[in-house]
């Protein structure tokens, strides 16, 4: 994940949505078709731009699925979750997920409850018709002891529950450091599965920022089997600038052996939900990069 990224969602009020009416099969991790979507802040300047016109773009190449990266005062990229939920159905789309950080503002300790503005988050979530709340970020100042992880899991499982009762599930999607810090002789990202419930708490794995954390997809599937209700498939190159040491690229044109890891994923029958994402262009067009991305995992026979 580039800096600009990691800037994004550490300052932004983002959310993810969710549906009432959510089937239960979706909550197994299990064979069958996988569904291809792709994450908005991949084309995040033409959705700011017109994200109408960017959606019907979006649906003409070929998407049905796409996952939000932008809610602000109980806005979707501006509109209301029932103006969006509008919009997306006169489209053909559906938006299983989307992101959003969960803060530290969020749950209300001395309450032991959650802040209005997440309930309002959950809400619109649901109006809006989504399966998946996902935080894709954990604050620093939560993760600075084993003892501060373990207390905020539970607020991750109280948020699972919150979710439940409009027919959804929290969700984290991951970064690097997951893997590389460790607490106690423990990953953070062991700490985290470990300590979620996954009847309430499904984890998003982002095939390309692990392995800026050191880590392999294959292994961390096998590890924890049936865990991955969504990926987001990302491939990675080496990065020349700034302080990554990876950017994301066109899918199979990286260096992180994806094609081999989706088709064990698809093997050992986890991951409904295969969200692209790219964040880094080398020159081709954020929208075009989207097709070609659609064009290649398609290929591979999703």
């Amino acid at each position: 994940m580039n800096k600009s990224r990691r800037a994004f969602l550490r300052n932004s009020s983002l959310v993810v949505a969710g549906t009432m009416a959510f089937k239960n099969e979706v909550f197994a991790a299990k064979k069958g078709k996988q569904i291809v979507g792709i994450q908005l802040y991949s084309v995040r300047d033409d959705m700011k731009k017109d994200p109408l016109a960017t959606l019907k773009q979006l649906a003409a190449m070929g998407y049905t699925d796409v996952e939000h990266a932008d809610y602000v005062d109980r806005k979707f990229y501006g509109y209301s979750a029932k103006e969006f939920r509008k919009i997306l159905d006169g489209l053909g789309l559906r938006m299983p997920s989307g992101h959003t950080v969960m803060e530290p503002k969020h749950w209300i300790k001395e309450k032991n409850d959650f802040a209005d503005s997440w309930k309002e988050t959950v809400e619109d979530a649901a109006m809006v018709g989504q399966h998946y709340v996902i935080s894709p970020w954990l604050d620093e100042s939560l993760r600075k002891n084993y003892d501060d992880v373990l207390r905020y899991m539970q607020v991750f499982n109280k948020s699972g529950e919150l979710c439940k009762k409009s027919g959804m599930k929290f969700g984290y999607h991951n970064h690097d450091f997951e893997f590389s810090q460790k607490m106690n002789g423990t990953t953070l990202y062991d700490i985290i599965l470990k300590n979620t419930d996954p009847n309430l708490v499904i984890q998003q794995l982002d095939m390309g920022n692990l392995y800026n954390g050191g880590a392999t997809a294959a292994d961390i599937i096998k590890k924890y089997p049936g865990r991955f209700e969504s990926l987001h498939v990302k491939d990675e190159i080496r990065s020349d600038k700034g302080n990554e040491k990876y950017e994301s690229t066109i899918l199979g044109k990286g260096i992180t052996n994806l094609k081999d890891n989706l088709h064990f994923i698809k093997k050992a029958g986890g991951a409904k939900y295969l969200i692209i994402e790219q964040e880094a262009y080398q020159g081709i067009s954020p929208i075009e990069s989207a097709r070609e991305d659609l064009r290649i995992i398609k290929s591979w026979g999703y």
